[in-house]
C-alpha cells in the first residue's frame, strides 16, 4: 500500500527526533493523528485540553531536549496556538507547529473554520508555508524543522486535512535533516582589541544571558582573571549563578540592588549573551561591550561602545589567553560585600513566615529551593512568582528554569510543567503557579491526571493580579479589578483527581511541601499567600514612591485604611532595604 502523506508527515518528525505531538485532536488532523496510533510507539500524541497549552507544553520540551511539535486543527485550533507559539517563538524553542486547515479547494471561499494561516502565524514563526500538494509537503516540512532548529524558532506547516489523505510523493530534495553546530566568535583583531579595552579598565562588570548557557566555566574563569562581579538576567540565572564565587544576582524588575550597583559603578560593563530588555537599568557613564551570536540585537537596548558577534563560550576560549590576571580585587571585594548584605536583608523575608492566611511567598519559595531536587526542573508563571523564583530558586548547574520570560504571558507554568514532565520523566517536576494563572488554563490539569504526570503545582494565592495591583500603585492608581474570586484550588484539584493539600498556616508549609514532594503521583499545594506581599525593584526612582503614595492616599479616601495599614506593615522592611 502506497505511503500516505499524513504517514509521510509522522516518519519524517520521527526521523528529525520529535517525541510527542501536542495537539487537541478534529476533523483536519484525524488522518494524523492515527498515522501516529499506527507508528508503533515511536511517537506519541498527547491529548491536551486546549491548543495553546499544547503549544507551552511543546516549547517546554522543545527547551529541554532541543526540538518538539504541536499542532491545531482548523479555524479555532489555529487561533488557540497563537499565544503559546509567540511564546516559544520569543522564548527562541524550537518548535514545529502542524495547523491542519480546511479542504484545499475550498481555500477562499470563507469556508467553515477557514482560517489564512500565513497571516495568522506570520509574526511568531521563522518559517510559515502551506503544502496544498503532496509534492510540497516533504519539501516544507524539512525546511520548516531545519529552520526551527538553527534558528532557534517556530515554524508553522499549514497542512490541508484531505492532503494528508493522498499519496506520498517522491522528493527530489532532503527529507533528513542536519543539525550542525559551528564555531562562531570575532576576527583575531577584533579579541585583541577587546582584550587590550579589558586589560586598561579597572572596574568591570559582566552581565550574562542566556547565551552563556554553555559557557560557565569560561565566564567564571573570565571574571576570576579581571577580577569582575557577575549579574546575570532571569534566564541567564540557572546557567551561570552556581558555582560561581563571583556572582551578585540580577538586576531589572525582578532583580537586587547589588547587580545594579556594580553595573552603574563599573568603567566597562561586558554583556555576555544578553538582549536584556530594560535600558533603564543600563549604566549611562560607562563604556559598554555586547557580544551576542545574532548581531542584529547589538545596540538595540543600550549605547554600546563595542558590538561584536560570537557565541559566547567559543569567544571566551579565544578571549581568555589574551588576558594576564590582574592583582587589585578592591572593587570586586566591595560588590561581594554589598551582595552579602543585600542576600541578608532578603532572609529577613523567610524567617518572618508570616501569618495565618497570609504567609509570605518568600517564605514559601525559600523552602521549595531547600527541598527541592539537585536536579529539578521549575515552571514559574508570569507576575509576583517569576520575582519569588528569581529571587529564591538557586541554580545548581543541573537544574531548569522555564517560564514566559520574554512574551510574558499568564498561565505558562502549569502547561510548561505537562512538556518537562514528559520530556524528562526522571526528574522533579515543580510549578509555582499564581492564582491567575492557574485559573486561564484550569482544564490541562486533567491531561496531567490522564498522562500520570507527577508534577507537583504549588499555587501562590495571593487573591489577587499581584503584579498588575503593583504596576497600578506605582503609577499612582488605586488598584482596580484585580482581586480574585478564586474557588479552592485543593477541592478542584481533588475532583479532577489530583492530591489537593490546601495550607493556611505557615508553620504547616513546610511539612506539606515535603509530603507533596515524596508523593508519587501529582499534587496540587494550595498556599494562602499575603496579598499585600511587594516586590520592588533594585532602584526605586522618586517617581514610583509618589505614585505609590498617591495609590495610598486615594484608598484612604475611598475607606480603605485597613488596607493600607497592611501593605505598610507588610513592606515596611522591604521599602527600607530597597531605598
Amino acid at each position: 500500500m502506497a505511503q500516505k502523506v499524513a504517514e509521510q508527515v509522522v516518519e519524517m518528525l520521527i526521523d528529525a527526533g520529535v517525541k510527542r505531538i501536542y495537539a487537541v485532536t478534529g476533523d483536519s488532523l484525524n488522518h494524523v493523528n492515527d498515522a501516529v496510533r499506527r507508528s508503533d510507539d515511536k511517537i506519541q500524541w498527547v491529548h491536551m485540553r486546549h491548543e495553546e497549552a499544547g503549544a507551552y507544553a511543546a516549547a517546554a520540551e522543545a527547551e529541554l531536549l532541543g526540538i518538539a511539535c504541536c499542532a491545531g486543527s482548523s479555524g479555532p485550533g489555529h487561533v488557540h496556538l497563537v499565544n503559546g507559539l509567540y511564546d516559544a517563538h520569543r522564548s527562541g524553542a524550537p518548535v514545529i507547529a502542524i495547523a491542519s486547515t480546511c479542504p484545499s479547494h475550498q481555500f477562499g471561499t470563507e469556508y467553515f473554520q477557514e482560517t489564512n494561516t500565513i497571516r495568522l502565524f506570520d509574526d511568531c514563526s521563522h518559517y510559515n508555508h502551506i503544502a496544498v500538494t503532496p509534492a510540497q509537503l516533504p519539501r516544507m516540512l524539512q525546511q520548516g524543522i531545519q529552520h526551527a532548529v538553527s534558528k532557534k524558532g517556530v515554524s508553522v506547516i499549514g497542512l490541508p486535512g484531505d492532503v494528508t489523505e493522498m499519496d506520498a510523493v517522491e522528493t527530489p530534495s532532503a527529507t533528513k535533516n542536519y543539525f550542525s553546530e559551528p564555531v562562531i566568535r570575532p576576527a583575531d583583531r577584533d579579541l585583541h582589541n577587546l582584550a587590550a579595552l579589558i586589560n586598561e579598565s579597572e572596574r568591570i562588570t559582566l552581565f550574562c544571558g542566556i547565551g552563556c548557557a554553555d559557557a560557565h566555566d569560561e565566564v567564571v574563569e573570565l571574571s576570576k582573571r579581571i577580577h569582575a562581579p557577575v549579574g546575570y538576567s532571569f534566564r541567564g540565572k540557572m546557567f551561570v549563578q552556581h558555582d560561581n564565587p563571583n556572582e551578585i544576582g540580577m538586576t531589572g524588575l525582578l532583580g537586587l540592588p547589588s547587580a545594579y550597583h556594580s553595573m552603574h559603578e563599573s568603567d566597562l560593563l561586558i554583556l555576555l549573551g544578553t538582549d536584556f530588555p530594560y535600558e533603564q537599568f543600563m549604566p549611562k557613564d560607562c563604556k559598554i561591550v555586547q557580544i551576542d551570536v545574532k548581531p542584529e540585537r547589538i545596540g538595540r537596548r543600550a549605547k554600546v561602545d563595542v558590538g561584536l558577534c560570537g557565541k559566547i563560550e567559543h569567544t571566551l576560549q579565544a578571549l581568555l589567553p589574551l588576558i594576564p590576571q590582574k592583582t587589585n580585587d578592591e572593587f570586586l571585594q566591595g560588590q561581594l560585600k554589598l551582595y552579602a548584605h543585600v542576600k541578608d536583608n532578603l532572609q529577613t523575608y523567610v524567617d518572618d513566615k508570616g501569618t495565618k492566611n497570609s504567609i509570605h511567598p518568600e517564605f514559601v519559595a525559600n523552602t521549595i529551593d531547600r527541598l527541592a531536587d539537585h536536579n529539578a526542573i521549575f515552571t514559574v508563571d508570569t507576575g509576583m512568582c517569576c520575582v519569588w523564583g528569581a529571587r529564591y530558586i538557586h541554580g545548581t548547574g543541573k537544574r531548569s528554569m522555564i517560564g514566559s520570560f520574554n512574551h510574558g504571558s499568564m498561565a505558562n507554568a502549569m502547561p510548561q510543567a505537562i512538556g518537562a514532565a514528559l520530556a524528562c520523566p526522571d526528574r522533579q517536576v515543580i510549578a509555582l503557579a499564581g492564582d491567575g494563572g492557574l485559573s486561564m488554563l484550569l482544564g490541562d490539569l486533567s491531561t496531567i491526571v490522564q498522562y500520570k504526570l507527577p508534577v507537583k503545582i504549588v499555587v501562590f494565592n495571593n487573591r489577587s493580579l499581584g503584579m498588575v495591583k503593583l504596576e497600578m500603585e506605582v503609577a499612582g492608581l488605586p488598584d482596580w479589578q484585580t482581586d480574585m474570586q478564586n474557588p479552592d484550588f485543593a477541592l478542584v484539584a481533588q475532583a479532577m483527581g489530583i492530591k489537593g493539600v490546601k495550607v493556611n498556616d505557615p508553620d504547616q508549609v513546610e511539612q506539606a511541601l515535603r509530603e507533596a514532594f515524596l508523593h508519587q503521583g501529582p499534587v496540587l499545594i494550595e498556599v494562602m499567600t499575603d496579598p499585600n506581599a511587594l516586590a520592588m525593584p533594585p532602584k526605586v526612582e522618586f517617581g514610583q514612591m509618589a505614585g505609590m503614595s498617591l495609590a495610598m492616599s486615594k484608598l484612604i479616601l475611598n475607606g480603605q485604611m485597613g488596607e493600607v495599614w497592611d501593605t505598610i506593615k507588610s513592606n515596611y522592611k522591604h521599602i527600607k532595604e530597597v531605598l
